[in-house]
């Protein structure tokens, strides 16, 4: 990852880990510069654990508040966002894996009893496993092996990682919810929710006006508005500056664009009003951003 926070594509396309070998760590730390990570969904699933201080969670419409020490599961394709809620800042270890990696492709009967189900979400498995959850011990014990055998990387720890996620799926799914006893609005404003979030990643540099992005879900404006502040956290508005100022940080770091260019590209039209909220949002003006050595919230 580069030396700053930059967004992740609502649909993200990036590959985590490598094709053979479809599972990637990220250690993640979110504070006052870099507070939240964005709304986002991919065809991997995601087991964290919560290293230090506190974060709100948004998965599949619901809201989590987590803390240190709680684990957390999403499965492939749900929507979910963080936003830091610590004085200071929030830390966090994540392994991020492809249902592949387990055997999800081999067409067998656990792809059909197992795999697909939580794949497809007709299983919906805990997201936030906290102290009291009577799987946290093992769970617990499992992700404490998984980040050992992944840093150690000793000859066949790759089998060892296969099996370890194995077990956590085994652990998790007693627990199950089956997709008929999750509300159906819920699941039908989430695809509405992502249609919005893909169609602004698609389009954040044009003209994006509240009456369109609502006509997507077939809401008024009043509803949409109430809808999209509820379930991302910030108004529609701030989230397109919010991903346009990313956006142009990109750019700027790729070493490509000037800042009149950066801002310009992703929809700014205004030079002062992107210094302004360039500085509002990373603390520093887009050339001292492009020259600071300061961490990525992502490793």
């Amino acid at each position: 990852m580069s030396k700053h926070s930059l967004a992740l594509e609502q649909k993200e396309d990036a590959r985590h880990g490598e094709q053979m070998f479809p599972l990637k760590r990220y250690l993640t730390r979110l504070n006052r510069d870099f507070p939240s990570v964005m709304p986002h969904w991919h065809e991997e699933a995601e087991f964290t654990m919560i290293t230090g201080g506190s974060c709100l969670y948004r998965i599949h419409l619901e809201t989590y508040q987590a803390g240190s020490g709680d684990l957390l599961f999403i499965p492939p394709l749900m929507l979910h966002s963080i936003e830091n809620t610590s004085p200071l800042s929030m830390r966090s270890e994540t392994y991020v894996f492809h249902l592949n990696f387990l055997g999800a492709n081999a067409g067998d009967v656990c792809t059909a009893r197992y795999f697909a189900p939580v794949g497809n979400q007709e299983f919906i498995l805990p997201f936030l496993i906290s102290r009291t959850h009577p799987a946290y011990p093992s769970l617990l014990k499992i992700f404490c092996a998984i980040s050992q055998t992944y840093q150690k990387k000793d000859f066949g720890y790759e089998l060892m990682l296969r099996s370890l996620f194995l077990e956590l799926l085994v652990t998790l799914l007693p627990y199950r919810r089956t997709e008929k006893n999750v509300p159906s609005l819920q699941t039908e404003h989430s695809e509405k929710l992502k249609t919005v979030l893909e169609y602004i990643g698609q389009h954040y540099s044009e003209e994006l006006s509240v009456s369109a992005l609502a006509s997507l879900c077939y809401f008024s404006e009043y509803h949409f508005m109430r809808f999209f502040k509820k379930h991302v956290g910030m108004t529609c508005l701030n989230y397109i500056k919010n991903l346009r100022l990313e956006k142009a940080a990109a750019l700027l770091l790729a070493g490509e664009s000037s800042a009149l260019e950066a801002s310009l590209s992703v929809g700014f039209n205004n030079l002062s009003y992107f210094h302004r909220e360039f500085k509002k949002k990373y603390g520093m003006t887009p050339r001292e951003f492009i020259n600071s050595p300061g961490p990525s919230p992502f490793t």
